[in-house]
């Protein structure tokens, strides 16, 4: 499911757009989900991070499509931005935040499809995989290959990663629900770790790099046993 944010204040082009994904996916089998802003600033506060690709008009009344990107690329490097726009010489800046192309109002039909084709084929090369955590700097996009394990403690999770160390509010059971099916696997009520970056198994111990964490004899069996599906190329 590719979950597109499109941010525009005329309702006509917000609703033209809606048919144009609408179109688009009974054409070419795609399964789009769409949320609706208003603003550059409705999809600033409190940006989620769970979008794929922003269509952002750059004319808006209270922040500019331009200005709205800029503060998304400070969070999140990664989401797809394409501008709308009849002024052209605004959408050439998109480099700034790395957009990837830009739409002309009136959008017709056939340049949207192609634009939109061309965000979703940039989105199968990258296949990177992603969660979003909230921290006290604000919403943060942690690749999920880079996170080596999760430490609970009270209300708290740090997520411990190769560029550096993250915390936030959250239970252990609901991030290994999130993180299970790519191969994370819960070895104690405290752990939940990434079954690739495991070294070795010393006594009742899990090996990490310099890192020992338990291992519970609760979740011994299920870990030992995930852990050999890994080795021999299960997972």
């Amino acid at each position: 499911m590719i979950h597109i944010a499109i941010v525009e204040d005329e309702e006509m082009y917000s609703k033209q757009l809606n048919d144009y994904v609408k179109r688009y996916c009974e054409e070419s089998g795609a399964a789009i989900k769409v949320t609706f802003f208003t603003d550059g600033d409705e999809i600033v506060l409190n940006y989620s991070g769970n979008y794929d690709i922003i269509l952002m008009d750059i004319q808006m009344r209270f922040m500019d499509g331009m200005t709205a990107a800029e503060k998304i690329r400070q969070l999140d490097n990664k989401v797809i931005i394409m501008f709308i726009t009849n002024m052209t010489q605004y959408a050439i800046r998109g480099y700034q935040v790395d957009a990837l192309d830009y739409m002309v109002k009136p959008v017709e039909y056939f340049s949207f499809s192609q634009k939109m084709s061309k965000a979703i084929e940039r989105l199968k090369t990258s296949e990177r995989r992603y969660i979003s955590i909230t921290t006290d700097n604000g919403m943060k996009k942690l690749d999920i290959d880079e996170i080596l394990y999760v430490e609970s403690f009270g209300h708290y999770l740090n997520y411990e990663t190769f560029k550096g160390v993250f915390q936030t509010r959250g239970t252990m059971k609901n991030t290994e629900e999130n993180l299970e099916p790519y191969g994370f696997c819960r070895i104690h009520k405290g752990y939940l770790v990434n079954i690739k970056y495991v070294e070795e198994i010393r006594e009742n111990n899990c090996i990490l790099g310099v890192r020992q964490i338990p291992i519970s004899r609760v979740n011994r069996k299920k870990f030992m046993e995930q852990l050999t599906n890994y080795i021999g190329g299960e997972t």
